[in-house]
């Protein structure tokens, strides 16, 4: 992903799941496995977006009463009468943190918000909706890669060229 002639920046919109990120990237949904793996999302029910219904029932789910209440403080931004910056916002602070004021040296400020835990959930969310994809133009080369590093060689598993043998997990007991 830090090679940025590979890959593009890209925003996943509301509602966007994989399979309609790979169609309108790749002309094709069954190419969301490329969306995933360039994207680094490696389990898409914690890493991909919720939409914003799906967000707040989580948000609700899990704080219930509490959704509304102050997870952490942060700073707001605190700026001179010259404009420079003195405080930047988003620093994580105590309720009851000052600051000397710029304006009158004598006072102090409570440069302070309240972030709520929806407020919290809601930015975890926002962060994740900025990935990096695989520009369409290295596409064919990039499966045709993958085709190659991933060949199955025979085993005692191997059916024929293109079935193996697994074990049923799901019916195994530990």
């Amino acid at each position: 992903q830090n090679n940025f002639t590979l890959f593009n920046k890209f925003e996943i919109r509301e509602g966007e799941r994989p399979d309609t990120v790979a169609e309108y990237l790749y002309s094709s949904a069954d190419l969301d496995w490329v969306v995933m793996l360039t994207a680094g999302i490696i389990n898409v029910r914690d890493q991909w977006p919720l939409s914003n219904f799906d967000l707040y029932n989580y948000a609700e789910n899990k704080y219930g009463n509490e959704l509304n209440s102050v997870r952490f403080y942060e700073t707001t931004e605190v700026k001179d009468s010259s404009g420079r910056l003195i405080l930047p916002k988003g620093k994580i602070v105590s309720s009851n943190f000052t600051i000397p004021n710029p304006s009158n040296p004598l006072t102090n400020l409570n440069p302070v918000t309240g972030i709520s835990n929806f407020e919290y959930e809601v930015r975890k969310n926002e962060d994740k909706r900025l990935v990096y994809v695989l520009k369409s133009d290295y596409l064919q080369a990039y499966i045709g890669d993958l085709r190659r590093i991933m060949h199955y060689e025979k085993s005692s598993q191997y059916i024929n060229k293109r079935l193996a043998a697994t074990e049923n997990t799901r019916n195994t007991s530990p």
